[in-house]
């Protein structure tokens, strides 16, 4: 069915929360405001696939989840469905008939013929990538899809990791042409990068949690924490550097063998040490230079001058020199390479080492960018009302490092920099076994719990974070002792006096970023998603972590509560918050449409606010200080309008005092017109 496009819920589907048991929580996201299901991918997986992106028939919906029958249940019980394909990679298993079928396995995957590898997702060897650029490839995986769309089964895609493709626009387009008419790509966009001028409705919305955060991290922080950071750790490099030698690391061990084909594929023209050294430097994931028809955009010249290569090499990549089939094929395979030693050189290296404040070191996100203003943030937002007005809006996803919540409380920390000074140095320990860098990220992660958290979450999480960072110990050659040591000194902390003392400051701040954040996600340009579980605090780490059951009977009841007039409290905020917004969405649909007008208005550089639609709704959300602070009404503004939350009225004049128009414990307004 086609429903109106107002929010999102991101489900992960597992053989326990399955299809039927999804359609159980149809009504309450229903009276929640929800208007479709984003649902992980549904086609047969392996064998005990407990995440779906190991897809191995993608012509059938999985058995596990409860098979068609079930599927369409689900999709017919009042909710859009939004699914997430993977058209990248399928797992290479015995249960995958291409992938056993070694004549088929030529013509499905993308295998190198000389040695026989399987090129991968990542550094994942048992996700093999297919030739999504064949036709007949492209059926193969997404006719089933593509029937589900067509009898509007489901509503729109979420199409996974588009940069490992040969051609991510081309095949956008067989996407749009074949009846998707929703699309959302899974693009990791570097801050400042603007996605191409693809046919999809926007991405899963990295960069808006990224600059949503900015608003609300202090920049008077930065030195500080920057000098603390570098006096204990001896390491005074900014971000940049870091990264470089974590891209360069992963380019010249974990990835030898996508190098090595990439040196052969040029003749041996360049070393591997250079390849490696021009992927590394690429400032974005990827170029989308086309060698079969020229293209070459303005924004590819900018990126490939900024990875300082050899200039053969640059000249090459840029189509600026003949260079024939195979190298043609080079310039492709370039392309779909620099995409994992990015992710793994940056997000699965670089953030568990560079962490001054690691609830910057988020996917998108720039820890060297310390800090957005009021007015980069509505240029971002206006950015995508005028480009991509349905592009989803997150705050936390199921590949995010932290919770919003967590992220939030931790990243507050940049407003209290002499107390957070205080709290390191009373418990760094220079002959403990974590490094100095270790121990003021543990200080960091336990101040943002403020003692939630069991010792078998945190010491998962601690042995995840210590290998991902690979200088203590690593995945392949495990320093157990030493993470061992590492668990034993973080749960000695755990619930220390001083750090919970620094946490409750930091709790109290970080809630407020954290609503505010949840506002600015359900009122500006695009379509909100809420993740799993996130209606209430969430306290959540990396996967696996942010993947546990969520207790959804207490929502419900917290619903039921809200639905009964019952008054919000600090814990049940963020759900009185989504209900009414939502509920506000749905009573201005063209407001907050594809392209609803987004106006900002000025109230000192410590308030965000803006109005929606023609004069329809008001929205504030102070991000730093804003005690003095005024709403400059302008005319069209000006009269009668009532707080959504409280239903008190307010009449608007030229002037309008910040303080008097925000309600508690939200501490943000959201005003319609009376």
């Amino acid at each position: 069915m086609t429903v109106p496009l107002r929010a999102t819920y991101r489900l992960q589907l597992t053989p326990e929360q399955d299809f039927a048991a999804v359609l159980e929580l149809v009504p309450y996201l229903r009276e929640l405001g929800i208007s479709h299901l984003y649902l992980s991918p549904s086609l047969q997986a392996r064998d005990g696939s407990a995440h779906g992106y190991d897809t191995v028939d993608p012509t059938r919906i999985s058995d596990a989840l409860g098979g068609e029958e079930g599927f369409r249940a689900l999709a017919g019980a009042g909710l859009g469905v939004i699914l997430d394909i993977v058209p990248n990679h399928l797992g290479a298993a015995p249960e995958n008939r291409w992938w056993a079928d070694e004549a088929k396995r030529a013509e499905v995957f993308d295998v190198d013929p000389e040695t026989g590898f399987t090129r991968r997702f990542f550094d994942i060897d048992d996700l093999a990538a297919v030739r999504m650029e064949r036709e007949e490839v492209f059926h193969l995986v997404h006719d089933k899809v593509l029937s589900l769309l067509g009898d509007r089964t489901v509503d729109g895609l979420r199409v996974d990791h588009p940069d490992g493709l040969a051609d991510p626009a081309g095949y956008l387009e067989r996407l749009r042409d074949a009846g998707a008419e929703r699309v959302w790509v899974e693009k990791i966009l570097h801050p400042g990068e603007a996605l191409p001028d693809w046919p999809v409705s926007g991405t899963v919305g990295y960069e808006f949690l990224n600059d949503a955060l900015g608003l609300y991290v202090d920049p008077a922080g930065e030195r500080p924490l920057l000098e603390l950071w570098a006096e204990l750790t001896g390491d005074d490099r900014a971000f940049d550097a870091v990264a470089l030698e974590g891209q360069m690391e992963q380019a010249e061990t974990t990835f030898t063998r996508e190098i090595e084909w990439l040196r052969r594929l040029s003749g041996e023209r360049w070393s591997t040490h250079e390849i490696a050294g021009a992927l590394a430097r690429l400032p974005v994931y990827r170029t989308y230079v086309e060698p079969w028809s020229g293209n070459v955009s303005g924004a590819d010249r900018e990126h490939v001058a900024a990875a300082r290569m050899p200039d053969d090499l640059a000249r090459v990549l840029l189509l600026e020199e003949d260079s024939g089939e195979q190298l043609a094929e080079f310039v492709t395979r370039f392309q779909q390479t620099s995409p994992p030693v990015t992710a793994k050189g940056i997000e699965d290296t670089t953030f568990y080492r560079y962490m001054p404040l690691v609830a910057l070191n988020e996917v998108g996100g720039d820890p060297g960018r310390f800090g957005l203003s009021v007015e980069a943030f509505h240029a971002a937002c206006g950015e995508r009302a005028e480009r991509f007005g349905e592009g989803l809006l997150v705050t936390q996803t199921h590949d995010t490092k932290r919770s919003g919540d967590l992220r939030a409380r931790i990243a507050a920390l940049s407003t209290m920099p002499s107390a957070w000074e205080q709290l390191v140095r009373a418990k760094h320990d220079a002959e403990a076994a974590p490094s100095a860098a270790e121990q003021l990220f543990v200080l960091q992660i336990l101040t943002g719990l403020g003692g939630d958290i069991t010792r078998e979450r945190l010491d998962g999480y601690l042995e995840k974070a210590l290998r991902e960072g690979k200088t203590t110990s690593n995945w392949l050659d495990p320093d157990v002792e030493h993470e061992r040591a590492t668990q034993e000194w973080a749960w000695s902390l755990h619930d220390d006096p001083e750090v919970l003392a620094l946490a409750a400051v930091a709790r109290e701040e970080g809630d407020r970023a954290a609503v505010g954040q949840l506002l600015l996600k359900l009122t500006t340009p695009g379509v909100p998603d809420v993740y799993q579980g996130d209606e209430l605090t969430m306290l959540a780490l990396v996967d696996p972590d942010n993947r546990r059951p969520v207790d959804f009977a207490e929502r419900r009841r917290v619903l039921d509560a809200v639905l009964a007039g019952e008054e919000p409290t600090r814990e049940t905020a963020k759900l009185h918050l989504i209900h009414t917004a939502l509920a506000l969405r749905g009573r201005h649909e063209a407001a907050f449409g594809r392209t609803g007008a987004y106006a900002p208005l000025d109230a000192g550089p410590g308030v965000c606010a803006f109005s929606r639609g023609i004069a329809e709704v008001l929205v504030l959300a102070p991000v730093r200080e804003f005690e003095n602070a005024e709403l400059m009404v302008p005319e069209g503004l000006r009269g009668r309008w009532r707080c959504t939350f409280t239903g008190d009225q307010h009449d608007l004049g030229e002037r309008a005092a910040v303080a008097d128009l925000l309600s508690e414990p939200y501490g943000v307004a959201l005003l319609e017109r009376a």
